[in-house]
């Protein structure tokens, strides 16, 4: 439910990265599955992503008009961009004289600093925002959840994808690649936990056999923040999301739905 007295929204950005399936078939994108003792969506499989930091406010203000965003916006793009490289070791959003050696030293330096600027500054790398296309915003606005954040979804593409990642071992205890559908099908069978967003997420991402057609979509539906919903249906309570946002799936019974 919702409510005028609900908490405002942690603002976070979540990352979907794409990348070309061995031997062709339907692209994979990376997941990460969170550690229990997390406190928002403990346990549960996700994008990699994180909550936008005051650092990538005071980025985001420097670079947004050469990268002809809005500030707020370019902080959520250089979070997501900072998370990808913090949660994952891949270097995507960025440009320069990029490495896999070089991509780890920066991690761990980014670990130290905590913020991406003086990694650009040490590396000689600059952003590249053009590489990540807005695709979602959800924000449940539910004064029944302790921290609700206002998240935006980012796509991002690795191509070949012969990248190795790693978890940052603290916040997550597994990373893999899945397709769309893969990921749907182990939560049926109970190999992993799905928080309602990320279900929805998923069940849009498996409409598309490329990232060029994910990203199509996404520049043909311009993002609306997507607050989910109770409503009574057949006796029943449903959470249901906007119909004409791109989900194929909107709606699902209350019962049924993971939360965070």
């Amino acid at each position: 439910m919702t409510s005028d007295s609900a908490p405002e929204g942690i603002p976070a950005a979540t990352i979907i990265i794409f990348r070309n399936a061995k031997g062709g078939g339907a692209p994979e994108v990376l997941m990460t599955v969170r550690s229990k003792a997390m406190t928002f969506a403990g346990g549960m499989a996700v994008f990699p992503g994180g909550r936008v930091d005051p650092a990538d406010f005071s980025l985001g203000e420097k670079v947004a008009a050469q990268h002809g965003l809005a500030p707020d916006e370019a902080a959520h793009q250089i979070a997501a961009v900072r998370e990808t490289l913090e949660e994952t070791g891949l270097a995507l959003g960025l440009a320069g004289d990029i490495t896999g050696e070089k991509a780890a030293a920066a991690r761990a330096m980014l670990a130290e600093t905590g913020a991406l600027a003086p990694v650009l500054d040490a590396f000689g790398w600059r952003l590249d925002l053009a590489q990540i296309t807005p695709f979602a915003r959800w924000f449940p606005k539910n004064e029944n959840i302790a921290r609700v954040y206002d998240t935006r979804f980012y796509l991002a593409d690795l191509g070949t994808g012969a990248v190795e990642v790693s978890i940052d071992q603290s916040e997550n205890t597994r990373l893999f690649w899945t397709t769309a559908q893969g990921a749907l099908e182990a939560a049926a069978r109970g190999e992993i936990k799905l928080i309602f967003p990320t279900r929805r997420n998923l069940e849009r991402l498996a409409l598309f056999a490329s990232h060029a057609e994910a990203r199509a979509q996404a520049e043909a539906i311009p993002v609306r923040t997507i607050t989910p919903r109770v409503v009574e249906e057949g006796g029943k309570p449903w959470l249901t999301i906007l119909a004409d946002a791109g989900y194929p799936v909107t709606a699902e019974l209350l019962e049924t739905v993971s939360r965070g």
